[in-house]
Formats: C-alpha cells, sequence, structure tokens
C-alpha cells in the first residue's frame, strides 16, 4: 500500500501532480502570516502544524522538511500505518495517529500554529462540527488552510463527471455532489470560533500543458486561508 501511495505514476497519480502547486500556496501563506521567509531552506522551523486528513502523507513529508513539527492524522488506519511507514524509510520524524479533529479537541490536545485541511471537508458527515473543530485546534494568531470543491455546476461537470468518468482520474463515486462545500460556507462555520478568511485561490489543471496553477476563479478546486486573531501573528 505504501508504495501505491508514493508512486507518481500509480492510482494516487492526481495528487503528485496537484501537490506542488499547493504545497507552494500553503508555504507561502503559512511563511507570510507568520513573517518568514518562504524562500529560505525551512521556513516552517520550530512552528507546530497539524495536517488533517493526512493520507499516506504526501503532504506531511514535505512539511516536515520545511521545518514544521508536524502531527497528521487521518481516520484510517491502513492510511496512518502507511505514512508512518514512509517517513521512517525516509528518515523523517512526524507524529501519525489514527483520530478526528473532534478526538483532539475533546482529547485536549496542544493547539498548533497551522492547521491544514485538504480535500477532507467533502467528505465529512458534519462540514460545520469538522471546521469549528479544526478551528479550535488553531493557536491565537494562527492559521488554518482549507482546500476543497465548490459546489457549482462547473464543479460536478469537471471533478465529478471529468475526473471520475471522462478522465479516470479517480475511482467512480469517490465524489458526492450534494457534498461540496462552498466558500461562503466555510467563512460562515468558522465564524463563530474568530477565524477570518484573509485570502482565497483556485487550483485548475490545464489539460495540454498537464500542470496544475494556481487562479482567481474558485468555481472548482479552490483552497482558502483564515486565520485567528492574537499572537505575534496579528502583530
Amino acid at each position: 500500500m505504501a508504495a501505491e501511495w508514493w508512486d507518481p505514476h500509480g492510482k494516487f497519480r492526481p495528487l503528485h501532480k496537484f501537490n506542488p502547486t499547493r504545497l507552494a500556496y500553503i508555504r507561502d501563506a503559512i511563511a507570510g502570516h507568520l513573517g518568514r521567509d518562504p524562500q529560505s531552506a525551512a521556513p516552517l522551523r520550530g512552528l507546530r502544524l497539524l495536517d488533517v486528513g493526512c493520507g499516506g502523507g504526501l503532504v506531511c513529508e514535505p512539511m516536515r522538511r520545511l521545518g514544521a513539527e508536524v502531527v497528521g492524522i487521518d481516520a484510517s488506519e491502513m492510511n496512518v500505518k502507511v505514512a508512518a511507514t514512509h517517513a521512517e524509510e525516509t528518515g523523517l520524524s512526524i507524529d501519525y495517529r489514527a483520530s478526528t479533529v473532534e478526538a483532539l479537541v475533546d482529547g485536549g490536545e496542544p493547539q498548533f500554529d497551522a492547521v491544514l485541511n485538504l480535500e477532507a471537508v467533502e467528505h465529512v458527515a458534519d462540514v460545520d462540527l469538522f471546521l469549528q473543530s479544526s478551528a479550535a485546534l488553531v493557536k491565537p494568531g494562527g492559521i488554518m488552510v482549507v482546500a476543497t470543491i465548490n459546489r457549482t455546476l462547473k464543479a460536478v461537470a469537471t471533478a465529478k463527471i471529468g475526473a471520475e468518468y471522462v478522465l479516470r482520474w479517480l475511482p467512480v463515486g469517490t465524489h458526492d455532489p450534494r457534498k461540496f462545500v462552498k466558500p461562503s460556507e466555510i467563512e460562515r462555520a468558522i465564524r463563530p470560533t474568530g477565524m477570518t478568511v484573509k485570502a482565497s485561490a483556485g487550483v485548475a489543471y490545464n489539460l495540454l500543458t498537464d500542470a496544475w496553477r494556481v487562479v482567481d476563479d474558485v468555481a472548482v478546486n479552490y483552497m482558502i486561508v483564515a486565520t485567528k486573531p492574537g499572537g505575534p501573528g496579528n502583530a
């Protein structure tokens, strides 16, 4: 299973293609908010970061290499085992746990400088509870990045029909369009926690170049950056 997750030409190829674009955006967002140089060797050094729905560790490992102290959680014990095995093989120290954000909150987990929710929101049963629990894990002055799919006709045509039936990037049934989430719904869900949306951007795939890029259009895949008041990040 570890070989499958980390094979750039295998079943997780779409994630590998997508990863460099979103990782650069996340690095720049966190570094910019916390006054770090994103181009330095380890711009996230000393920061505590949570990756929610970490899968096989495709985001945790790059974040660790950027200097962050990373906790990766996933509801799937198999995913956590895969991620932990690969991290051990590559000599990276990452704290992987089979858990949920709700369980971390209930267990009194110390807060994080940065929380990442990447392609997870569209798979949870209670979006508001999930986002509010995630926000509760962000330190004052901290940052949260959410990446998901908008609930639009364009998103259904591309992220559902195109990705699952036409291009065969994903197994049929991976996404339920009824669970796609609008940016305004994310903003509304986190508002009671004191977090505010500071930036948003779309991510689009170009068939001709076979590459993803950040765009202004948030009608399909998009990322949202939200921050919590207080602390050095808001000084």
